[in-house]
């Protein structure tokens, strides 16, 4: 007979992944159709595969935790990098088995979101300046952090309201976290 848990695992239409500390335990097909890699190629690996940077890997550990803490499930949207160098946005969410240890064990999912069709696509320094702008950093504190001009900001950020068909900054991130939700 069939495991169905194991078929709804592997033919979900979202790329499922199971983590211990941050290391991939076990993900699904349509993760690795995703992301280009193979399961053995993922499996025990640390998460960090998965991020175009040490710095951004680092980023992202503690975001959802606050939530994850609470029992509640976390949401974002976030860039995944594929085997191939390419980076793909992703509708990320995570559920903590252990609210106590949120990291100790994670189940993640991951949904491309170029197949929403209301979702722009993004640069990475667009990305990188909406989710500043998100924080409510300045784009003199976003050039700081990303080593660049306040005048670079200044282009991305002018990109960035035609891109959202945007009047202000403000309506720039809330159709972002419109996205999110």
């Amino acid at each position: 007979m069939e495991n169905l848990t194991q078929l709804a695992f592997d033919s979900a239409p979202i790329g499922v992944v199971l983590t211990e500390n941050r290391i991939i335990r076990t993900c699904n097909t349509m993760f690795c159709d995703m992301t280009g890699f193979r399961m053995e190629d993922l499996v025990d690996q640390s998460c960090r595969i998965l991020y175009s940077s040490e710095a951004e890997f680092d980023r992202v550990r503690d975001i959802g935790i606050q939530a994850l803490s609470k029992g509640e499930p976390y949401s974002d949207l976030r860039l995944l990098l594929c085997s191939n160098g390419e980076v793909v946005w992703c509708r990320f969410r995570a559920n903590a088995l252990d609210r106590n240890d949120p990291l100790a064990r994670t189940v993640l999912t991951f949904a491309r979101l170029q197949e929403t069709a209301q979702f722009p696509t993004l640069t990475k320094r667009e990305r990188d300046v909406v989710l500043g702008l998100r924080s409510g950093r300045t784009s003199k504190h976003i050039a700081a952090e990303l080593g660049l001009s306040t005048r670079t900001i200044e282009d991305v950020r002018a990109r960035l309201l035609k891109k959202f068909q945007a009047a202000t900054t403000h309506e720039v991130v809330a159709k972002f976290i419109s996205l999110e939700s």
